[in-house]
């Protein structure tokens, strides 16, 4: 496959990696009070986002050295308070696993994944078995997280698709900020610390909720 038709796919919503369920922690955000959605955006491209593209990038340099990829697991779980944003990460990680053959059928010896990769460490493996460079691997994270939120804000708000749109597009600076921030990064030591406390609080509650229409 084309690397830049694999970027294309990994980006896509519509690939049955459970994205369907996900808010980016907007549900909860709402639930708390009003939300200017392309702020949010905004705060999560320099915050968690910016530390799970980071995470995938320091692993796609793991897979192309030869080196295993447990250390940046542990970095991105030590960078990730929220134990319910470490869950929904590992939930989804597995459901690239099992989309992984199929979608970079090529490379029958995969490299050894942790007990429960994260998804940005999966990610980060497509990304180099795939062909991708780091800055692609970096922007697919960054546009995957604005479209979580974008999307999710229609189903949960009364919203213009076309004003959501507009959203998507004005966050583009922003995703290219992160990605030219972090696509240079080999190790796992770099991996960016960048907490959202009220992101995560809210994380952690909405885990314990009865009443939501999305995971998280």
């Amino acid at each position: 496959m084309h690397p830049e038709m694999l970027a294309l796919l990994l980006a896509d919503a519509r690939l049955p990696v459970a994205g369907h369920t996900q808010s980016a922690g907007l549900e909860p955000a709402l639930a708390a009070g009003p939300v200017d959605v392309p702020a949010y955006v905004a705060l999560r491209l320099r915050t968690v986002t910016r530390t799970e593209a980071a995470t995938a990038v320091v692993a796609r340099a793991s897979v192309l050295a030869g080196e295993p990829l447990e250390e940046v697991q542990d970095a991105w779980a030590a960078r990730t308070p929220s134990a319910a944003m470490r869950r929904t990460s590992r939930v989804m990680g597995r459901a690239l696993v099992r989309l992984a053959p199929r979608v970079v059928p090529a490379y029958p010896d995969w490299p050894t994944l942790p007990a429960e990769p994260a998804r940005p460490v999966v990610l980060g493996m497509l990304a180099a078995l795939g062909g991708l460079d780091a800055a692609a691997t970096a922007r697919v994270v960054g546009y995957d997280d604005v479209q979580t939120v974008v999307a999710a804000a229609l189903k949960l708000t009364p919203l213009d698709p076309a004003e959501a749109t507009g959203w998507v597009v004005g966050a583009f600076a922003a995703l290219a900020g992160l990605v030219d921030d972090v696509a240079d990064l080999l190790h796992p030591h770099e991996i960016p610390a960048r907490n959202a406390p009220v992101i995560e609080d809210h994380a952690e509650r909405h885990a314990h909720t009865t009443r939501r229409l999305f995971s998280a």
